[in-house]
C-alpha cells in the first residue's frame, strides 16, 4: 500500500483523506501528507526541524525557537517552519504570534488540516468563537480522521454559536 501512495499528487493524498468512513485509507493519507509536509528539500532544514523537535520535547524553548527562526529566514516558503513555530507560540499561549505565523501557513498551504484545528482551538481560547468553530469545521472537512479534541470543540462551539436545538 505505501508503494502506491508515493506515487500520488497531495491532491490526490488530500481526496483519499477528505472522504470519510476508510480509516486505514484516510489515516495512511494523513500520513502521507504529514510525511510530505516535513520534507523540506533541504538537509540543512531538515536538521534543524529535528533540532527544533528535540528542543520542544525537553520544553527549551527558548533553544527551539532559535532553530525555526533560522529555518524560517532561510527558508520562508516552507510551510512547516511556520506551523512549528505557531505550535511553540501556543505552547506559551502567545496567541497573538501563534495566529500571525498560522496565517503564513494557510497563505502557503490552505488545507494544512493541523494549523486549522490549531487556529480554531486559538480563536476558541480568546472567545472568538463563531471563527472558531469555523475553522474547525473546515479543518474536519479536509481531514474527517482529526482526533477527537477537534469534534469535542465542535460539539462545544454549536450550541454556543448557533444556539440550542430545541
Amino acid at each position: 500500500m505505501g508503494g502506491d501512495l508515493a506515487n500520488q499528487s497531495i491532491d490526490q493524498l488530500f481526496e483519499t483523506l477528505g472522504k470519510p468512513g476508510d480509516e486505514t485509507a484516510g489515516s495512511t493519507a494523513e500520513a502521507e501528507i504529514q510525511r510530505r509536509w516535513l520534507k523540506s528539500g533541504s538537509d540543512t532544514i531538515d536538521l534543524l526541524m529535528q533540532w527544533a523537535a528535540e528542543a520542544i520535547a525537553t520544553k527549551d524553548y527558548a533553544r527551539a525557537y532559535d532553530f525555526l527562526d533560522a529555518v524560517i529566514a532561510l527558508k520562508p516558503d516552507f510551510a512547516e517552519g511556520w506551523n512549528r513555530r505557531a505550535t511553540l507560540f501556543f505552547l506559551q499561549d502567545e496567541y497573538g504570534k501563534a495566529l500571525s505565523d498560522i496565517e503564513k501557513v494557510l497563505a502557503l498551504e490552505p488545507r494544512h488540516f493541523g494549523a486549522l484545528a490549531g487556529l480554531g482551538m486559538i480563536l476558541n481560547e480568546i472567545d472568538r468563537k463563531k471563527e472558531a468553530l469555523a475553522a474547525l469545521r473546515k479543518a474536519l472537512t479536509i481531514d474527517p480522521y482529526l482526533d477527537d479534541q477537534v469534534r469535542d470543540a465542535i460539539k462545544t462551539l454549536e450550541p454556543e454559536v448557533e444556539g440550542r436545538q430545541i
